[in-house]
C-alpha cells in the first residue's frame, strides 16, 4: 500500500505536482495517464521511493516492485536466470546449496561431511521457505509467457539483446511477488503473444499496481482506476472508473465545466455591466462595488478550463542529394562470446528505399543496425558508405543521447551549423522550452528522450534513416506524428518495430529476415509477423 500527502514535484521551475494526496490500496489496478513529458515518470519514481518530491510525504507499506523505463540489469555478467530468481534471493541459495553438495562429495572426514549436511539442511529450509522448486518452476513460466525460453536463461546478461534485458527485468518484478507493482511501459519489446499473457496476469493481480502504458488494449483489459496527469494545471484528476468509463466521464467533465464558465461568465459580465452603471451615482457606490466582488467570486469559483495537450512538430529532414546506393553491407557477421547472433547478412540500401527488418527478439534486429550505424563493429564483413551518404540514427534504447549534457548541448552536438536561435525553435517545437533545455538528458522520461532523438534527427539532412522502434513510449498523438512524419520522408528508411502502423506509414518495398539474413521484396503477408518479431 502507498499513501501520499501534499506531493510536489518539480522539473526544474517547473512544477509538475502541486499539493497532491494520492493512495493506492490492495485490489487498486490504477492507469497512470497523460501526455509525454507530463511528468508519469517522475511521479512513479518518487512512488517507488528511486527519487525524492520538491515537497510532501509517500508511505509505503509492504514491497514495492518497480520496472522503470530503463531498467538497471545489475551485473551483465549473471545469466538471466539469475537475474530473475534474485528477486526473491533464491539464486544466491542455488548457489550456496551447489557449492556444498560439491563439498560433501569432497569431504576429507565423516564429521567435515556431517557439518556439512547440517548446513544444506538449514539451505534447503530456507529455499523451501521462499518457495523452493515450485518457486523456480513459476519463474520459469513466467519467463516463458515473456518470450524468454531456457535457451536465453542461460546466457549472460551482456549477451542480450536490449529488448530480452527488458523482458528480464519485468520478469523479475512479476516473479518478486511484490505487494505493489509499478510498471512504467510493461509492454515495450514484447510480441503480441506476450503482451496478451501480460494482460491476463496484470487483470489477475490482487494486490496494488499501478502502470504506464500507451496501449490502449492493455489499460482497457487492466484498469479499474485511472489517475489522469493535466500537464497544464499540475494535477492530478482521480477517476475510479475503468478505462472506457474513464474516456466518457472526462468528457462529460469537460462538457459540464464548459457550461458553467459560460453560465457564469454570462452572470459575472451582467453584473459587472450594472455595477459599471450604478457607479455613475455617488449614493449607489457601495452597491456597485458589492456587485463587483459578487462577480468576481463567481469567476474565482471556476475550474481552470482544460486546455488541449501539446504535440511534438514531427518532420524527418529533407534528404541531402546522394548517389543511387547511399549505403551496403557485406557478408555482416555478430556474435557475443559463444553465441552467435547472425552471419553472412548482405544489405544495399538504394536511394529513397524503404526496407523493414523482421525476426525474433534475440535475431538481431537492433545489432544488424548498430552495425549500419558504426555504433559496432561486426565479426566479419563490412559497412561501405556510398556517395554522399548522411545517415541519421535513431536507437531505442538512446544510446545516441550524451545522458550527462543537458538537452540544448545534445542538440547542439546534432546540429553543429545551426544557430543557437534555431536550435531552440526546433527544440520548443519538441515540447522543450524554458528549463526544460537545461535538464541533463539522463532525467528525462523515455517519451522525452524519444522527443530529444527525433529532434536531433529533424535537424540533420539525412538521406538513410536507421529506425529502432521509433513508437516505443509516444503518447497516441505524438506517434501520429511520427507516423505521418514516415509517411512523407522521401529518404531511404531501415525500420525495426513491432508496430504495424508503422510498417503500414512505411510503405515498404523490401524485407530482411533475421537470422538467416535473407533480402526479399515486401509482401503483405508479411504484416502479421510485425507485432509477432
Amino acid at each position: 500500500m502507498i499513501t501520499v500527502t501534499g506531493l510536489e514535484l518539480r522539473a526544474g521551475a517547473r512544477i509538475l505536482l502541486s499539493d497532491t494526496t494520492l493512495r493506492v490500496q490492495p485490489g487498486d489496478r490504477i492507469g497512470l495517464v497523460g501526455r509525454n513529458g507530463a511528468g508519469k515518470t517522475t511521479t512513479l519514481k518518487v512512488l517507488a521511493g528511486e527519487g525524492l518530491p520538491y515537497a510532501g510525504h509517500v508511505d509505503r507499506r509492504g514491497e514495492v516492485g518497480y520496472l522503470p523505463q530503463d531498467p538497471r540489469t545489475g551485473d551483465l555478467d549473471v545469466t538471466a536466470r539469475d537475474r530473475v530468481l534474485s528477486a526473491r534471493g533464491l539464486d544466491v541459495l542455488l548457489h550456496d546449496m551447489d557449492k556444498v553438495q560439491v563439498a560433501m562429495a569432497e569431504a576429507a572426514t565423516d564429521a567435515d561431511r556431517d557439518k556439512l549436511v547440517r548446513r544444506y539442511g538449514r539451505l534447503e529450509d530456507q529455499f523451501a521457505a521462499l518457495g523452493g522448486y515450485a518457486a523456480e518452476s513459476d519463474a520459469a513460466r513466467i519467463c516463458a509467457n515473456l518470450g524468454l525460453p531456457d535457451r536465453v536463461l542461460g546466457q549472460p546478461l551482456r549477451t542480450l539483446s536490449g529488448g530480452q534485458r527488458r523482458r528480464v527485468e519485468l520478469a523479475r518484478i512479476l516473479f518478486s511477488d511484490a505487494e505493489t507493482l509499478l510498471l512504467d511501459e510493461p509492454t515495450n519489446h514484447l510480441d503480441a503473444d506476450s503482451i496478451t499473457w501480460l494482460r491476463d496476469y496484470l487483470k489477475g493481480h490482487k494486490s496494488g499496481l499501478i502502470v504506464i502504458s500507451h496501449d490502449g488494449d492493455l489499460l482497457d483489459a487492466v484498469v479499474n482506476k485511472v489517475w489522469y496527469l493535466d500537464a497544464n494545471r499540475s494535477e492530478i484528476d482521480q477517476y475510479n472508473l475503468g478505462w472506457k468509463a474513464y474516456h466518457q466521464q472526462r468528457e462529460a467533465d469537460e462538457r459540464r465545466r464548459k457550461r458553467e464558465r459560460a453560465n457564469a461568465e454570462k452572470k459575472a459580465g451582467a453584473l459587472m455591466s450594472q455595477a459599471d452603471k450604478m457607479r455613475a451615482k455617488a449614493t449607489k457606490a457601495t452597491a456597485a462595488q458589492n456587485m463587483a466582488k459578487r462577480a468576481e467570486k463567481l469567476l474565482a469559483g471556476l475550474a481552470d478550463e482544460r486546455q488541449s495537450d501539446k504535440v511534438a512538430k514531427v518532420r524527418f529532414p529533407t534528404p541531402a542529394p546522394c548517389g543511387r546506393t547511399p549505403l551496403t553491407a557485406s557478408g555482416l557477421s555478430k556474435s557475443y562470446g559463444s553465441l552467435e547472433i547472425f552471419t553472412d547478412v548482405d544489405l544495399a540500401v538504394d536511394r529513397g528505399t524503404r526496407v523493414v527488418v523482421l525476426g525474433l527478439n534475440g535475431a538481431g534486429k537492433t545489432t544488424l543496425l548498430r552495425l549500419l550505424s558504426g555504433m559496432e563493429q561486426p565479426d566479419t564483413g563490412s559497412v561501405e558508405p556510398g556517395h554522399g551518404l548522411k545517415m541519421g540514427y535513431y536507437a531505442q534504447e538512446h544510446e545516441t543521447l550524451e545522458t550527462e549534457r543537458t538537452v540544448l548541448e545534445n542538440m547542439r552536438s546534432a546540429s553543429p551549423d545551426s544557430s543557437d536561435g534555431d536550435i531552440r525553435r526546433l527544440l520548443g517545437a519538441f515540447l522543450f522550452s524554458g528549463d526544460d533545455v537545461d535538464k541533463p538528458a539522463g532525467v528525462l522520461s523515455g517519451g522525452e528522450k524519444t522527443r530529444l532523438a527525433l529532434a536531433g534527427l529533424v535537424s540533420s539532412a539525412a538521406n538513410v534513416l536507421l529506425l529502432d522502434e521509433p513508437t516505443n513510449n509516444l503518447d497516441p498523438a505524438s506517434r501520429i506524428q511520427v507516423l505521418d512524419a514516415l509517411t512523407t520522408y522521401t529518404g531511404a528508411v531501415v525500420l525495426v518495430t513491432h508496430d504495424p502502423g508503422a510498417v503500414e506509414a512505411l510503405k515498404p518495398e523490401k524485407v530482411i529476415l533475421l537470422p538467416d539474413g535473407v533480402e526479399d521484396n515486401w509482401s503483405d503477408d508479411l504484416m502479421e509477423l510485425v507485432s509477432l518479431a
